[in-house]
């Protein structure tokens, strides 16, 4: 028997934006609205396509991205259904301004080195952007310097705010983003601009320790809170609310560091949740948003209609080359004016001429061609990488194939001395970071291996000397 179906969907597809995308976004916005509850079972796939006039694996492949984001799920006897897991969700209050005319890594040698995370700079668009940087440099240097701005060159904010809301679902205009010189300055300005001596901030354990260093630099207390399978421990953050007034809360949901687990659905909505109660900023590090081989990347917290109090950090470096330092922030109107008065007495304007040079590697489709490349290139060379700890180091340690990013988490079965494995490695030219570049206080067991830059025999190599001495 169909189940009834009293939700009106509509489809267009005369859009750019697949249909499947479209079928999803939709029922995602009745649940969020509270028209489909949580528990409540959904028509079969065919009925659907059927009343929506479209192929059936179209349905099914809509359902197969809100089954994977966690907002339905499926058991034999119920079929698909709003997951049970979901907690209550908060209306929006946030509005966005109308938007105005316009106005070191060590040197490898050659060691076979498994970095953290660093895209192969071999593939990079850089015969592009030097020609769009001597092209710029030419023509219109003089004036880029006279009109150079602390948020950065107008256009090439909207062009992110408009490259970030379609890729990644957000809402944001040019005025809510401030230009940096890579990540690690949005870290540093958001820290100068939010904390004050003594304010508590809550991190990820293991984690970021760059972005930790920006905090206690500003006067700030870390209270690290540990992460499993499913991200940030909810327990723990709940914890530390009920003893201490939190400022802040550092997250990397999408693929975290180290461990590439994503933070899932039902706790993003719940820290979202506790956010709005207890009012702490909750700082999103999405270092490595465009390197997804699912259906999609999961939008980040930021995204969410319900979220009153965020910062998030983005980067160019990661998609285009490590040494082009461009970053960006995207938050409230009122912080983003803090932080660029801050970045005007630090910097004071910038880069102008390379903001340009990206913009036209933007505009003229260079980055999206790129990144498209570089998505299936690293989805193949990431299945690869699976199969060599499978071959070499199967019943030696335990991994999750990542749904995305340049790096793998793997750790050992047994407890192994990891600076000892760094030190015999090392003797075979294998080097790794040890477990204290990203440890809260004693060093975790577990390693972050990065694939995307080194080839194929070199990945190779290195996991059979790690085998050995494992």
């Amino acid at each position: 028997m169909l189940r009834p179906w009293f939700i009106q969907l509509a489809v267009d597809k005369s859009l750019a934006r697949p249909v499947y995308v479209q079928i999803a976004d939709a029922i995602i916005s009745y649940i969020k609205n509270g028209t489909l509850k949580r528990g409540e079972a959904l028509p079969g796939t065919r009925q659907i396509a059927s009343l929506l006039k479209v192929n059936r694996n179209t349905v099914v492949q809509a359902f197969d991205v809100l089954l994977s984001e966690g907002w339905l799920a499926a058991s034999e006897r119920k079929g698909s259904y709003v997951s049970d897991q979901l907690p209550s969700l908060i209306p929006s209050h946030r509005n966005h301004p109308a938007e105005p005319p316009h106005a070191p890594e060590t040197g490898k040698g050659d060691c076979i080195f498994f970095d953290d995370g660093l895209p192969d700079t071999s593939c990079a668009p850089i015969n592009e952007l030097a020609r769009s940087y001597r092209r710029i440099f030419a023509r219109k240097a003089g004036w880029i310097m006279d009109r150079a701005s602390e948020f950065g060159d107008i256009r090439l904010r909207e062009a992110i705010s408009k490259m970030i809301n379609h890729n990644r679902s957000m809402n944001t205009s040019a005025r809510q983003i401030c230009i940096t010189r890579g990540s690690q300055m949005a870290f540093y300005l958001t820290a100068r601009s939010l904390l004050r001596q003594g304010d508590v901030v809550l991190v990820e354990n293991p984690g970021f320790k760059p972005a930790w260093e920006t905090y206690l630099h500003a006067g700030a207390t870390l209270v690290p809170i540990a992460v499993d399978n499913e991200g940030i421990l909810l327990s723990e953050v709940q914890q530390a609310l009920a003893r201490y007034p939190v400022k802040a809360l550092h997250l990397s949901p999408h693929h975290q560091y180290p461990t590439t687990v994503t933070l899932s659905l039902a706790r993003r909505l719940k820290l979202i949740e506790l956010s709005n109660t207890y009012r702490f900023t909750i700082i999103e590090d999405d270092y490595d948003n465009e390197y997804h081989f699912g259906q999609r990347p999961v939008m980040p917290v930021a995204a969410y209609e319900g979220v009153h109090n965020y910062i998030y950090i983005g980067t160019l470096s990661k998609l285009i080359a490590p040494a082009i330092r461009i970053g960006y922030l995207y938050s409230s109107t009122a912080f983003i004016e803090q932080a660029g008065a801050l970045r005007r007495i630090i910097d004071t304007q910038g880069d102008s001429i390379m903001e340009q040079a990206i913009l036209e590697l933007i505009n003229g489709g260079h980055v999206s061609r790129h990144k498209k490349r570089m998505v299936s290139l690293y989805a193949g060379k990431r299945d690869f990488f699976a199969s060599l700890l499978d071959h070499y180091l199967k019943d030696k340690v335990t991994y999750r194939k990542p749904d995305g990013g340049l790096a793998f988490w793997i750790q050992p079965v047994e407890p192994v001395d990891l600076y000892k494995l760094k030190e015999l490695a090392g003797r075979k030219r294998v080097a790794f970071y040890t477990p204290d570049r990203f440890s809260f206080a004693e060093p975790i067991q577990g390693l972050r291996l990065g694939y995307a830059s080194l080839s194929r025999e070199d990945l190779e190599r290195g996991i059979q000397v790690l085998a050995k001495y494992l």
